[in-house]
Formats: structure tokens, C-alpha cells, sequence
């Protein structure tokens, strides 16, 4: 297991209009490899969720060297994290990265990631499903 720990950082909004919003950690150096996971994610001390997480630089809306940024789509959870201390436990890497010829095709498999990511937290964690509340990343990006 990686985990990855940090401030959450505003990003370029684009996931929240496509309906996957994100709360973005920025990456300091490589040690991670590229591509989608299912995490465990904890807020502060208390909030914890499942998120589908990606590791990369975006690469249907960067060409060539993009920033190179962790995103997390935490699952059944909305609010604002900016600002906030965010830990990411990437537990089960789910597929490489890749660029989507449309915002179309993105976002049709961002809904199977989703899917995948909840698949993996009921077989590895079914307490945390559900467990957003409502609390606090509608906003981030």
C-alpha cells in the first residue's frame, strides 16, 4: 500500500463538470505509479471515505509533460476539502493510465472505475461505503 498525504489544492474544475469531482494532492517526486486505484481516503482526524484515485498528467487534456497530480473522486461524499489535510491509502491499483479520444469517452470510464472502486470497498472494506455523510469534497477539483 502507497500512501500519499498532503493539503488539498484547487485544481482546473474540470472534473466537477463533468461530474467527478476531485480533491487534488499535488506529487513531489515519482515513487508512485501512474494510473487509477481504489483508496481509502481520511480527512483530518475523523472522515474517512472509498475514492477512485488518479495518478498522472491528465493526459486527454495535457499532450506531452502535464503536472503530474494525484485526484481523488471521493465516493458518497460532497462538500469543500480546500485547504484541508487529506491522507490517500492507494490500495488496489485498478488500470494504467490512459488519453480518451472525448470528454465522452472519459467520463463513460470514469463511470466503470467508480464501479470497480465499489466493488473493491465491499469486498475489502463495506464499512466505509456510504460513510461521505454529506460531510465535506463537492467543490474540489
Amino acid at each position: 500500500m502507497t500512501v500519499v498525504e498532503g493539503i488539498v489544492e484547487h485544481g482546473d474544475a474540470r472534473g466537477r463538470t463533468i461530474g467527478f469531482p476531485t480533491a487534488n494532492l499535488p506529487l513531489a517526486g515519482p515513487g508512485i505509479e501512474d494510473g487509477v486505484w481504489a483508496a481509502q481516503v481520511r480527512i483530518g482526524s475523523q472522515d474517512r471515505a472509498v475514492a477512485a484515485v488518479s495518478v498522472g498528467r491528465r493526459r486527454t487534456f495535457y499532450t506531452g509533460e502535464g503536472p503530474r497530480l494525484l485526484e481523488a473522486h471521493l465516493l458518497d461524499f460532497d462538500g469543500d476539502l480546500y485547504g484541508r489535510t487529506m491522507r490517500v491509502e492507494l490500495t488496489s491499483r485498478l488500470r494504467g493510465q490512459q488519453s480518451f479520444s472525448s470528454v465522452q469517452a472519459l467520463m463513460e470510464q470514469l463511470h466503470r472505475d467508480v464501479e470497480a472502486t465499489r466493488e473493491w470497498a465491499a469486498a475489502h472494506c463495506p464499512w466505509l461505503l456510504g460513510q461521505g455523510r454529506g460531510a465535506t469534497v463537492g467543490q474540489s477539483h
